[in-house]
């Protein structure tokens, strides 16, 4: 039989309740019985307190000790009687808790009575013989609940159980519901943002290839080339400048001025920059090229093959000049990109560019943030899906054991 999720409740309930109802309503009145009775006893225990009491006030030497004997003997079976909790809702397990509690506070007050009602005895026998009366009503209607529990009342626990577990499907099922809704709403958030960030990425291309920032950006790519171009054309003097540079700085006679020591330091950090900012004809270079040349076999101690080909660079440099057109092409473009870079239509450009692309980082981390929340949504979903799906066999099984009929939960 295919059974949706939704009908399993009504249906089990429609196949059940010829004897499931009887025995949940014989559940609760056996309860009520039980609490009245557990009310009677109270309320015993409070008389015997109040008239204990009322003879401890009278000082009386012969009852005195007794009163006070059975003053406290009140006060906890009072107490004890609190502690026995009434269950919110029948079930079979709250059922077994109540009847478990009210018997071990019985059995306590019966093994007190028989320790100390004798020790009480003549006195108050009115008063204890009342009592008694109210424990046994109790102790008899106890007998009554463990007998309907043990052979009634647990033949419905697996039908119980299984009632829980609908509930349980249900709340299941809610939850699934739900991580799809949020699944729904976090997709079409991503969404509005992936718009947003192609729409902002547009402007920014848009920006970037208009008027004064195309140039800019055009001049940036020729000095990036050039760059390229010088860092390879120097590249042999890279290890001798480096042991230019360390004779200088320790001292060991290299011969360089403080301007030509600073602009060895540039070339070794920013070439480009270091040879656009020469005066027409590099003379800075040169000179230290010159003195490079007369240290390098004498304090540098320099590999034969590194030397051979420093010595090549160096004098393609100063006697075939082989740097001077580049040079010209490397000053015009620097010059370019200051003026373009120092404008004011490239300044207020540059600025709105600015917050294009901070927009596009802000909307990057809120998408990312999103896409987490997918993730943890789907891992819920697939994890509560599986709860749901083990729920599910087990109503079925359980149904099979108690009613003997095979469904199928859909």
């Amino acid at each position: 039989m295919k059974l949706a999720s939704i009908d399993i409740k009504s249906w089990l309930e429609r196949e059940t309740g010829s004897f499931f109802v009887p025995v949940h309503t014989k559940a609760m009145k056996l309860t009520d019985e039980m609490n009245e009775v557990i009310e009677e006893l109270s309320n015993a225990s409070k008389m015997l307190l109040d008239n204990s009491a009322k003879e401890i006030e009278k000082r009386n030497m012969k009852t005195y000790k007794r009163a006070r004997a059975l003053n406290k003997l009140g006060r906890l079976f009072l107490d004890r009687l609190k502690q026995v909790k009434t269950p919110n809702k029948i079930s079979y397990d709250e059922f077994a808790r109540f009847v478990q509690d009210t018997q071990k506070a019985l059995i306590v007050t019966e093994a007190d009575i028989a320790n100390w009602f004798p020790r009480i005895s003549p006195f108050f026998i009115i008063d204890r013989r009342k009592f008694q009366v109210s424990f046994e009503k109790a102790k008899l209607q106890l007998k009554e609940l463990g007998e309907f529990m043990t052979k009634e009342y647990v033949k419905t626990k697996t039908l119980e159980e299984t009632f829980h577990l609908i509930e349980r499907l249900q709340v299941l099922e809610k939850q699934v519901l739900d991580c799809k809704e949020r699944k729904r709403n976090a997709e079409g958030a991503k969404a509005i943002l992936e718009k947003e960030i192609a729409e902002t990425e547009g402007k920014i291309s848009e920006v970037k290839s208009s008027g004064n920032m195309n140039q800019l950006n055009q001049a940036n790519v020729q000095m990036e080339a050039l760059a390229t171009e010088l860092k390879h054309s120097l590249q042999h003097l890279q290890k001798p400048f480096i042991k230019l540079q360390s004779l200088s700085l320790h001292g060991g006679g290299s011969g360089l001025t403080q301007d030509e020591l600073e602009k060895l330091n540039l070339y070794l950090e920013n070439p480009f920059e270091a040879f656009a900012t020469e005066k027409l004809g590099y003379p800075i270079l040169k000179e230290v090229l010159e003195k490079l040349e007369r240290l390098m076999s004498e304090k540098l101690q320099l590999k034969p093959e590194k030397e051979r080909k420093a010595r090549q660079v160096i004098d393609n440099v100063l006697r075939k000049d082989s740097l001077g057109t580049f040079h010209e092409r490397c000053r015009e473009v620097l010059n370019l990109r200051k003026q373009l870079a120092n404008s004011t239509e490239i300044a207020e450009t540059q600025q709105g560019l600015s917050k294009l692309q901070e927009h596009v980082e802000d909307l990057t981390r809120r998408k990312g943030i999103l896409e987490s929340e997918e993730v943890a949504i789907r891992r819920a979903q697939n994890e509560t899906l599986e709860k749901t799906k083990h729920t599910k066999v087990d109503i079925e099984k359980s149904i099979l054991s108690f009613m003997n009929k095979r469904v199928h939960i859909e």
